[in-house]
């Protein structure tokens, strides 16, 4: 085995997927929050018609959402293992906000319900995720093995 493949991370690295592991996890946790949505659970300031709008979510929508932060959780245990997988995860990840995102934006008008707030967390998410198959690749050939 060469030495270029077994060498030592620098602890950068495992900062970064630290951060981008609890990104994932701040992401799945919303996630829990929408699929177990009931009018008694809904957090402070949502009304009627933004819960109804949360409540008709397509079930490939949610699909999607799901599979969005369950793979991007396991793409940052990928990247904690050095493991060449963690790029690919990542993409499946982001395809899977896109889907969610197509569904909001597109299909449903999230922008009506919600107003131009509703382009913030997406288009963070869609920023966080560019980044995450960057550095995933860009880390690859130094660091996984």
């Amino acid at each position: 085995m060469s030495d270029e493949f077994s060498r030592k991370a620098p602890t950068w690295y495992y900062l970064i997927a630290g951060v981008l592991l609890v990104w994932n996890l701040i992401g799945f946790m919303f996630y829990l929050q929408h699929a177990m949505l009931t009018p008694e659970t809904a957090p402070e300031g949502i009304d009627a018609t933004m819960l109804a709008f949360m409540e008709a979510t397509p079930v490939w929508a949610t699909s999607a959402y799901a599979i969005a932060v369950n793979i991007g959780v396991l793409a940052c245990v990928f990247l904690f293992l050095r493991k060449s997988l963690a790029a690919p995860l990542f993409v499946v990840s982001l395809v899977g906000a896109l889907v969610l995102d197509f569904d909001s934006f597109v299909l449903r008008d999230v922008v009506a319900i919600w107003g131009n707030g509703s382009y913030i967390v997406p288009s963070a998410v869609i920023i966080v995720g560019a980044i995450q198959i960057w550095y995933s690749r860009s880390v690859a050939n130094r660091y996984y093995r």
